[in-house]
């Protein structure tokens, strides 16, 4: 696994001029690697595409991705977008968090059938996607939705979603997020509560957005691996919410290692801020945090159309980074496992852990 960063780079930067057109997943003989993403958008504040620009189907087909988390936004109607990053602008009342979980809910599932896409919705989807069937996880970025109890996660469960993550930018009753100062002193009983039930319907748990001190609390409740979907991990710094956003929402390198050794996957963002401008940078990040966690335990994790500018704006792009790796000789079983084998196998895991 070892590189050197800068090379790698440099020789990936010239390999990329003679890189072939993208593979496309068309039926079961399609060939290459196919691609997984643990965090995307489409209806994000329309912040870079909209359903009828860029539909969903073509968009993973031209990048051969066949295993692409949508989140819903749960927090969104109580968000606004400032010069300092995204900020809350008000609370939910009772009730309205669960009616935009319904209505965001319907209007995935509509784009998804339009597409002729499926859901991913037992192990044995999971094992149709690893073999070039397209299929999406419908994911919840903020909880929102749980409100004041553990109820409404078997209904978002039989609404199909199949990963959950606890915050996001709004205050919630779960835990602390990264980028405001802490509220709970990590994860609150709720939240525990939370991953506890989750690990029991088989919902993948998502800490993405925790502050650490929360993010290890999940750690010991958690029975099953957990996922950090989207951003990076620092070995230089301790992010906390009076950093810039981006390094606010970093991980730190030593809380990256615990998710690991407890089985589960920390997925990297395209920020340019963060991994540098184009796809070959953001290859070397990747390939390195492998290099610091294990290739088992890294993925992509692209937050495709909420991230302004960024180092991977397609599936495409996502090629690119794989056929640099193939370029510069790096193994086949290790590109397969950070493509999409570790988000595919984390997912089987915890939807195969579920409990009548």
């Amino acid at each position: 696994m070892h590189i050197d960063r800068r090379r790698f780079v440099q020789g990936a930067l010239a390999a990329s001029c003679a890189l072939a057109p993208p593979l496309r997943a068309e039926g079961p003989m399609a060939r290459g690697v196919y691609i997984g993403d643990m965090h995307s958008h489409l209806f994000f504040f329309r912040m870079a595409a909209s359903p009828e620009q860029r539909p969903l189907g073509p968009t993973m087909a031209a990048g051969n991705a066949t295993l692409v988390a949508w989140s819903l936004v749960g927090d969104v109607p109580w968000l606004r977008i400032t010069g300092k990053g995204i900020k809350q602008k008000g609370l939910p009342k009772p009730g309205e968090a669960g009616k935009w979980f319904e209505d965001d809910v319907a209007r995935i599932k509509e784009h998804l059938a339009a597409q002729h896409l499926k859901l991913v919705l037992t192990p044995e989807d999971v094992d149709k996607a690893l073999a070039g069937e397209p299929h999406v996880v419908l994911t919840v970025e903020g909880a929102t939705f749980v409100e004041d109890g553990i109820a409404p996660l078997s209904h978002a469960y039989e609404a199909g979603v199949r990963s959950v993550q606890l915050v996001h930018y709004i205050e919630n009753p779960l835990g602390d997020f990264q980028t405001e100062a802490p509220q709970h002193d990590g994860l609150t009983e709720l939240g525990r509560e939370v991953i506890a039930e989750c690990n029991r319907l088989g919902i993948l748990v998502d800490l993405a957005h925790c502050t650490d001190k929360a993010v290890r609390q999940a750690l010991d409740v958690a029975a099953q691996p957990v996922i950090w979907s989207h951003s990076s991990v620092t070995r230089t710094r301790t992010p906390n919410w009076k950093m810039p956003v981006w390094q606010a929402r970093q991980l730190s390198y030593d809380t990256a290692k615990l998710i690991a050794d407890k089985g589960g996957v920390v997925g990297v963002w395209p920020m340019r801020s963060d991994v540098g401008g184009t796809p070959e940078t953001y290859a070397a990040r990747v390939w390195e945090l492998g290099e610091w966690l294990g290739d088992d335990h890294v993925a992509f994790g692209t937050d495709m159309n909420a991230v302004s500018r960024p180092a991977i704006a397609s599936y495409a792009d996502l090629q690119k980074v794989v056929r640099s790796w193939q370029k510069a000789g790096f193994p086949a079983a290790s590109i397969e496992k950070i493509a999409n084998g570790n988000f595919a196998r984390v997912l089987k895991q915890a939807m195969g852990a579920r409990q009548a």
